[in-house]
């Protein structure tokens, strides 16, 4: 009854001051963690010590909901760099570095127009490795003004030449990464 009489602003300040006395007065007067002396006053070794002891959280923890993700810039991914740097000479038609998947569109080198490749490149790893892409080529072949396509996935002689390709551009990046970090450590 109290409430209809006071103005909306004092209601919602009553309510609110009142959990907050509530929720203190449950704490019998001690804060969880409010002894200072069992606390180091580096900063640095409370940040450790509290990881080593698991405290903390976040909100999306708290409320059960799930992590956005870890967000690479792409040029950091050799594998990716190296696979870009391998089809340049292609248009591109989609490319997702978060979905791990680069397709270009049709190409054609100019001799026959008739005849054009494309190429799909799924990442399953960010590892350096022979089965860390699965590689498409399709090629199509039309008749006279792009009339009756026929669209077929071509031979593994192919595929296997691009991936040992960007595989070995992707290790000669990785190399020059860790140089890179090996000279900036000496400094």
């Amino acid at each position: 009854m109290i409430f209809k009489i006071l103005p909306k602003k004092v209601t919602i300040t009553l309510i609110f001051s009142s959990l907050i006395i509530l929720i203190l007065n449950g704490c019998n007067g001690k804060l969880p963690g409010g002894d200072a002396r069992k606390f180091p006053a580096d900063p640095k070794k409370r940040v450790e010590q509290n990881l080593a002891e698991g405290r903390g959280f976040t909100l999306n923890d708290t409320f059960g909901g799930s992590k956005g993700g870890t967000f690479d810039f792409a040029n950091s991914n050799e594998l990716w760099r190296a696979s870009l740097d391998v089809i340049d000479f292609m248009p591109l038609s989609s490319v997702n570095y978060s979905g791990g998947i680069i397709i270009t569109d049709w190409y054609s080198d100019g001799q026959n127009s008739n005849e054009s490749i494309k190429i799909s490149i799924r990442f399953l790893t960010n590892e350096i490795r022979s089965d860390a892409l699965d590689i498409k080529i399709f090629n199509r072949k039309c008749n006279n003004n792009f009339i009756n396509c026929n669209i077929t996935e071509t031979d593994k002689i192919l595929v296997t030449e691009i991936t040992k390709e960007i595989l070995k551009k992707a290790a000669t990046y990785k190399k020059e990464k860790t140089n890179k970090r090996k000279k900036a450590r000496k400094k």
